[in-house]
């Protein structure tokens, strides 16, 4: 899967154009020792997140593929502050209506509170431009709509989720020089 197409998936999923494109996509570097935002236990509810949105099957799921840890690392190099500080209000928010902690709920429960969150982020859709900054000057995408958008860019751009649960398939496939022609075909694409 290119990264393109994956960005349009993530678009299409959440609803908003990808958080943090920019710093991504100038190579911004992060402050020379900069240390994450985030304790190990805030990457421990990242990862449970991330795998009740997309979970272990036949296939692994997100926290196979260490998506906590990206997502951690990914809001603190290139979230602006005001991104970094919605994001972990709504971490906390998450624990705050799980009762305590998200980790000490059943599946069911963490997909039920989700699907709630989900719901949520779809109603707040803020228009953001295709550089994942918001056209008003202090509009901010519905916090699960980060966490969303990272956990699929996480899982697909793994080594995890590239080679385990996406196929190669060769398009347009093999070379065949000698392919049989009848006079009068059309060209492809033609009517």
């Amino acid at each position: 899967m290119e990264r393109r197409d994956l960005l349009k998936m993530i678009v299409a999923a959440t609803g908003a154009a990808m958080v943090g494109l920019p710093a991504l996509v100038n190579g911004q570097v992060p402050a020379a020792g900069a240390k994450s935002i985030f304790s190990a236990a805030d990457v421990g509810t990242l990862d449970e997140i991330a795998d009740t949105i997309l979970p272990r099957t036949t296939t692994p799921g997100a926290k196979d593929a260490g998506a906590g840890a990206f997502m951690a690392r990914f809001v603190t190099d290139c979230y602006t502050a005001q991104q970094q500080a919605a994001f972990r209000t709504g971490l906390a928010d998450i624990d705050k209506r799980a009762g305590g902690r998200f980790v000490s709920l059943t599946p069911q429960a963490r997909t039920e509170l989700l699907r709630v969150l989900d719901a949520e982020a779809r109603k707040h859709a803020v228009e953001v431009s295709e550089t994942g900054t918001a056209e008003a000057a202090k509009a901010m995408p519905h916090y699960f709509t980060m966490i969303k958008q990272l956990a699929i860019f996480g899982f697909f751009t793994s080594k995890v989720g590239a080679t385990e649960v996406l196929q190669y398939v060769a398009v347009p496939g093999r070379y065949d020089g000698d392919l049989a022609y009848v006079p009068g075909t059309p060209a492809w694409g033609t009517s």
